[in-house]
C-alpha cells in the first residue's frame, strides 16, 4: 500500500528525523523541536472506526478537531490532502509571515485553481490559490486577521432565520479563538488557540503612519481597533503572527500543541487524535444503496490506492467553498440534472450546492515612491524560474532580515507587512463600510513579486459584491479540479461600487501626507482621466484580481441548517467558509474560524451566552452623507 504520513502523540519520542533549516536554526532561542516523529505506516493499518470523521484539515478543521477531541471526548480522524506544514526543508515559508508569497506560485502546498474566463473581465483567467497542508489556506494566506463588521452578522441572521448568528452570538466566539497581544476590550479575546498581534516595522513606519494620516486629511475618521466597536476609518491592523514571529495558522495554534502535547489534558486529547495528510477523499459512503445517511468517506493516498474509513457519529466536511460543494457532488448530492449529465447517480437532490459562489475582486492604485519602502529587502532579479525567489537584488539585506527571524523571530521578515489599513463608505446610504484597504509599503507585481524600486501602494476593492457566480465539476474524476467562476462584476451595483472606490483611493493616495515621500504615480500614471467613466471602468476590468476569499457555495439556510448539518442527509455536517449565506466585509479567515468554533459547540449541543453589551459604531447621518 501507498505510505502516508499519520501524526500521533506519543507513538514515537524520538525527534523528527527530517527537521528543517528552520527548526534548527530557531530551537537555539528556546523553540521546542516536535517531540513526535514523521512516522510512516500504512493507511490500512489506521483504525476503521473513529466518531468524527474530518475532511480538511485546514482553517476550519484544525479547529473542530481540537475542539471535539479536548472538550467532546470524542476519537477523530482528520484526514488532509496536502503534506505538513512542517518537517520539510521548505517549512519556513509556511512560517515566516514575510515568506507569504513563496507558496502562492507552486502547487506544493497550493491547489493552485484558475477561475473559468471572466466575461465581465474582458475575458481574464484570475488565480486561485488555496492552501493544501495542515492548515489550509490559513498558512497560506497573508494572515490578515479581519472579523468583518458587526452588521454582517446582523444580516446572517437575516439570511439564516436564526438569531443565533447574530453579532452578539458570535463575538464570544471570536473572543474564545483569540488570544490578542493588545489591551484587553469587550471585544478581544486574550487566552484562545489563535495568536494575534500587531507589528510596526521601524524601516516603514514613516510611510504607513503617512498613509493612516491620508485617510484623515482625507475626512475619514482614525480608528484604533479595526475588529472592535468601530470598524470604519484608518489605523492599525491586526495579524496572526504569534510571540515569537511565527505564522499563526490554525495548525500552529489548533493542531501542533496536540501533537505535541505537554499538559496531561492536551496529551489525553492526543490520543484521541489521529491526523492523516496525504490522502484525498474522493467520496462519502453511505449506509446501504437506498440510504441518506452519510456513514464514512472513502480516500486514496499517493500510490493511487482506495481505502474506507467509517465514523459512528458524523462525516464533517471542512475541506473549504471549492472542496466541500465538490465532494458533496461528487457524492450525489447537489443539482440532480447537473450530476446526471455527468453519470453521477444522485442520492439527493440539493440545487443550491455550488451556487451563490462569493469573491472579492480587488484592485492596486500604485506609486514611485523616491525612499522608504520594502524594496531594498524584498526586490528580486527575474528570469530565472524558480530560483529568482532567492535571487535578491540587494542580498545583504534579505540576509539580515531573514537571520533576525530565523535567530530571534524578529525584524522585517517577522510582520506580514499588511500594518495599517482602512474601512470607508463608498456612498451615503451604506450603514457600513464597503471599501477596505490593505496598505504596502512597496509595488507588488502580478501580486508575488516587488517592483525593483522604491514605491507604495493601496490594496483596495468593493467588499459585499452582489454578483453570483458557480462552482460545478468538470467530470466525475474526484482529481480533476473543478469550474470556478465568480461571474465578477456581472451586476451594474458592483461596477459603480468599484468606480466608486477607484475614485476615492485616487483622492486619498493624494492626500499631503504623502509629500514626503511621492516621486510619481505608478498605475495608472500621471496621464491617466480619473474622472472619465469607461476610462476607470475599462482599467478596472484589466488591472483587478481576486481577493482570494471564496465562500458561500453551501450556504445555511439553503444547503445546510444553522448548525452546518446538510438539508435532506443524516451523519453529514459542513463548516467552514462555505457554509457562510455571504460574505463579510474584509478577509474571510478569521470569521472562517469563528465560524468552525460555533459548529463545534453545535455538534456538543451547547452554546456560549450572548454578549448582551456587544455594540458597534453608527456613522453621523450615514443616509446622506458619505464620510
Amino acid at each position: 500500500a501507498g505510505w502516508l504520513k499519520p501524526f500521533r502523540h506519543n507513538t514515537v519520542k524520538q525527534k523528527a528525523d527530517r527537521l528543517s533549516l528552520l527548526w534548527c536554526c530557531r530551537g537555539f532561542r528556546g523553540h521546542q523541536f516536535p517531540n513526535m516523529a514523521l512516522r510512516r505506516a500504512a493507511a490500512s493499518s489506521l483504525s476503521k472506526q473513529y466518531d468524527y470523521v474530518i475532511v480538511g484539515a485546514g482553517s476550519a478543521g484544525c479547529v473542530m478537531a481540537h475542539r471535539l477531541v479536548k472538550e467532546h471526548g470524542a476519537s477523530v480522524l482528520l484526514l488532509e490532502a496536502g503534506k505538513s506544514n512542517r518537517g520539510s526543508w521548505d517549512s519556513w515559508k509556511n512560517q515566516m509571515p514575510a515568506a507569504l508569497t513563496f507558496n502562492l506560485a507552486n502547487n506544493k502546498y497550493n491547489w493552485d485553481y484558475h477561475t473559468l474566463p471572466q466575461k465581465h473581465l474582458d475575458g481574464r483567467t484570475l488565480h486561485q490559490p488555496r492552501g493544501k497542508m495542515l492548515g489550509g489556506s490559513s498558512s497560506l494566506n497573508a494572515m490578515a486577521y479581519v472579523r468583518g463588521h458587526a452588521l454582517d452578522f446582523e444580516r446572517w441572521a437575516d439570511e439564516i432565520g436564526s438569531t443565533h448568528w447574530d453579532y452578539k452570538h458570535v463575538l464570544p466566539y471570536f473572543k474564545k479563538a483569540q488570544r490578542h497581544s493588545g489591551e484587553a476590550s469587550a471585544y478581544r479575546g486574550h487566552d484562545g488557540p489563535l495568536a494575534v498581534s500587531r507589528k510596526r516595522s521601524r524601516v516603514v513606519k514613516p510611510i504607513n503612519d503617512a498613509f493612516v494620516e491620508a485617510g484623515v486629511q482625507a475626512g475619514y475618521p482614525y480608528t484604533e481597533d479595526m475588529n472592535g466597536f468601530m470598524q470604519e476609518g484608518f489605523g492599525p491592523m491586526d495579524m496572526t503572527v504569534d510571540e515569537k514571529g511565527e505564522r499563526a495558522s490554525t495548525a500552529h495554534g489548533y493542531l501542533w500543541p496536540l501533537l505535541k502535547a505537554r499538559s496531561e489534558e492536551d496529551k489525553r486529547a492526543a490520543e484521541r487524535l489521529t491526523v492523516l495528510t496525504s490522502g484525498h477523499v474522493r467520496r462519502l459512503l453511505f449506509d446501504g444503496s437506498d440510504s441518506k445517511r452519510v456513514v464514512g468517506v472513502e480516500f486514496a493516498d499517493t500510490s493511487g490506492a482506495v481505502h474506507q474509513t467509517f465514523a459512528d457519529a458524523e462525516v464533517i466536511l471542512c475541506a473549504g467553498a471549492v472542496g466541500s460543494p465538490q465532494l458533496l457532488m461528487l457524492s450525489g448530492i447537489g443539482d440532480a440534472a447537473e450530476l446526471e449529465k455527468l453519470g453521477i447517480d444522485v442520492i439527493h437532490h440539493s440545487p443550491e450546492v455550488g451556487k451563490n459562489l462569493q469573491d472579492h475582486l480587488e484592485f492596486y492604485i500604485q506609486f514611485l515612491a523616491k525612499h522608504t519602502s520594502l524594496y531594498p529587502y524584498a526586490a528580486t532579479f527575474g528570469g530565472f524560474g524558480g530560483l529568482s525567489r532567492y535571487l535578491f537584488r540587494q542580498p545583504w539585506n534579505a540576509v539580515a532580515a531573514g537571520l533576525g527571524w530565523f535567530i530571534l523571530g524578529r525584524g522585517m521578515s517577522a510582520t506580514n507587512h499588511f500594518e495599517v489599513g482602512g474601512f470607508i463608505r463608498s456612498a451615503p446610504g451604506k450603514a457600513h463600510p464597503d471599501v477596505q484597504y490593505h496598505f504596502i509599503p512597496g509595488c507588488v507585481v502580478g501580486q508575488l513579486d516587488f517592483l525593483p524600486e522604491h514605491g507604495y501602494q493601496a490594496h483596495c476593492g468593493a467588499m459585499r459584491p452582489t454578483s453570483r457566480g458557480t462552482l460545478r465539476l468538470a467530470s466525475k474524476d474526484p482529481t480533476a479540479s473543478p469550474l470556478i467562476d465568480p461571474n465578477f462584476l456581472a451586476t451594474e451595483d458592483d461596477v459603480v461600487d468599484q468606480r466608486n472606490a477607484f475614485r476615492m483611493t485616487h483622492e486619498i493616495m493624494r492626500q499631503k501626507a504623502f509629500d514626503p515621500f511621492v516621486l510619481k504615480p505608478l498605475s495608472p500614471d500621471a496621464n491617466f482621466s480619473v474622472d472619465d467613466d469607461v476610462a476607470v471602468d475599462a482599467w478596472i476590468r484589466q488591472n483587478s484580481h481576486s481577493g482570494y476569499h471564496l465562500s458561500c457555495t453551501c450556504a445555511m439556510g439553503s444547503v445546510v441548517d444553522q448548525d452546518g448539518k446538510v438539508m435532506g442527509v443524516e451523519g453529514l455536517r459542513i463548516a467552514d467558509a462555505s457554509v457562510m449565506p455571504s460574505m463579510t466585509s474584509g478577509n474571510l479567515n478569521a470569521a472562517t474560524i469563528m465560524l468552525a468554533e460555533k459548529i463545534a459547540d453545535a455538534v456538543r449541543g451547547v452554546r456560549l451566552p450572548a454578549q448582551e453589551d456587544a455594540t458597534w459604531y453608527v456613522p453621523d447621518e450615514w443616509e446622506r452623507k458619505q464620510r
